[in-house]
């Protein structure tokens, strides 16, 4: 597979964040190819929210498991964050 391949080939990276025991948020799951789509599928079947961001993933990928997100990109994943906080909590007001 040349580098242009793998550049193309379906990458996805799932963060996770816990204020109280962590500084960043930090990848939890990451893949390309079946496992990409494998880590889509249970997003979605838990109801966790997918954001498509191709250079984003390029850049986390990079990342080893358990790794805090470097500096550089704190302000675009807590923009991330808080607009699935807001969708969520707008899932709620329309539930109740």
């Amino acid at each position: 597979m040349n580098s242009n391949q793998n550049w193309k080939m379906k990458k996805a990276v799932a963060l996770n964040y816990k204020q109280s025991t962590s500084q960043a948020p930090a990848v939890k799951a990451k893949g390309r190819g079946w496992t990409a789509e494998r880590i889509i599928e249970a997003a979605a079947e838990h109801n966790v929210p997918v954001h498509k961001d191709a250079g984003l993933v390029h850049m986390l990928h990079e990342l080893e498991w358990n790794e805090e997100i470097p500096e550089e990109l704190y302000e675009v994943v807590a923009e991330i964050f808080a607009f699935i906080y807001r969708m969520d909590k707008k899932t709620a007001e329309n539930e109740n």
